[in-house]
């Protein structure tokens, strides 16, 4: 009988490809994105400029700036059969199906589908980039029997995802802790959706299978799904107290937490999670209320001594949104809409340095001849 040694459940610490796009360096408690920084870039850098560097391996001056801006306004609209297809789904079904399902249908209006090249894969996550808002969020409005709404163009690219979603034109602070939050959910080196689009990839697979794929991953609450569940837990306490009480008798049953833990920072916050948990204070301070705030302190104090957990991204990526006035089934597909530059980062990775996934088992079943 042959037997495979050193099976990882999970294949956790497993090095399973060669990247040289971002890396979780726990050590320096750094995320490298490019050889940089994201903390510091999120600082200092938006949304866009992360895009860019991603997909052309340097942060942008300001006229490749304002090229990239006006190249995607350019590309913002999505076909009409789409919306149409939006209309044909049934209402009680997730919004990430209606996202993957227009995701998917995209590929039929790419005339390069076939085409792996560099810079097709390029111009086709630009175009991706490009058309991810207004699928995001007009496949949820069609699900919800609301009408479609259409980007605007005057606005800056997250200040339009945030209008299309709320239906108000944002203040600049609004807009600035949005695409401070598309810019930490960007890339996170190999999460299983990202790992997902790559084998996909792996295949000679197109870069909209490969992402269809991904969203499929995404949408599992054990990764993306996560930011939904934190922020109905935080519904069902009305004050600090109230949330330690919920979260006591949660560990009490033994059941899990959403928003803490990572399978990677172990034994510390999440370092995206701190730079939300500060846009959270802002967005407070300028509500003038800090309950949700509170709550989520006190579920951060509660989770590290009594469980040594400390937060992720989603635990103070939901209340931000919620503050936000976004609707709490839309903050999974707002994750995926953000993480798809990245994606398309590590397909055309993929594409241009491939071999086949293809692993093997440790056989555990009945005895054979």
């Amino acid at each position: 009988m042959e037997a495979k040694s050193n099976f990882v459940p999970g294949l956790e610490g497993v090095i399973a490809s060669e990247t040289a796009i971002s890396l979780l360096d726990t050590e320096k408690e750094k995320i490298v994105i490019k050889g940089y920084d994201l903390i510091e870039l999120s600082k200092e850098q938006d949304y866009l400029d992360i895009a860019h560097l991603l997909l052309e391996d340097k942060l942008p001056d300001q006229n490749e700036k304002t090229k990239l801006e006006e190249k995607l306004k350019e590309r913002y609209a999505i076909p009409t059969e789409i919306l149409d297809i939006f209309s044909l789904l049934r209402k009680q079904i997730h919004p990430m199906d209606g996202l993957r399902t227009g995701l998917s249908a995209l590929a039929g209006y790419d005339n390069q589908i076939d085409d792996r090249s560099y810079e097709a894969d390029t111009e086709r996550a630009y175009d991706l980039l490009a058309k991810m808002p207004a699928i995001t969020v007009n496949s949820y409005r069609a699900l919800n029997g609301k009408e479609i709404v259409h980007p605007h163009k005057d606005l800056s690219y997250s200040a339009n995802f945030l209008y299309m979603i709320t239906g108000e034109v944002p203040s600049e602070e609004d807009a600035e802790i949005f695409d401070r939050s598309l810019l930490l959910y960007s890339e996170h080196e190999m999460p299983n959706s990202t790992f997902t689009s790559r084998v996909i990839a792996s295949t000679n697979a197109d870069m909209y299978g490969a992402l269809t794929g991904a969203v499929s991953s995404l949408k599992g609450n054990l990764h993306g799904g996560a930011n939904e569940a934190v922020m109905y837990l935080l519904q069902e306490a009305e004050s600090a107290a109230d949330f330690e009480e919920i979260l006591t008798k949660k560990l009490y049953k033994k059941e899990k937490i959403m928003g803490f833990g990572h399978r990677v920072y172990m034994k510390k916050m999440d370092p995206r999670a701190a730079v939300m948990k500060e846009s959270l204070k802002e967005l407070c301070e300028k509500a003038g209320d800090y309950s949700l705030l509170e709550k989520c302190e006190a579920g951060e104090e509660l989770m590290k001594q009594e469980k040594g957990l400390y937060p992720n991204l989603d635990y103070y990526a939901a209340p931000v949104y919620w503050m936000l006035g976004i609707p709490i089934d839309l903050y999974t597909p707002i994750f995926f809409s953000a993480r798809t530059v990245g994606l398309c980062a590590h397909v055309t990775e993929q594409h241009q340095n491939n071999r086949l996934f293809r692993p093997r088992v440790n056989y555990i079943g009945k005895p054979y001849a």
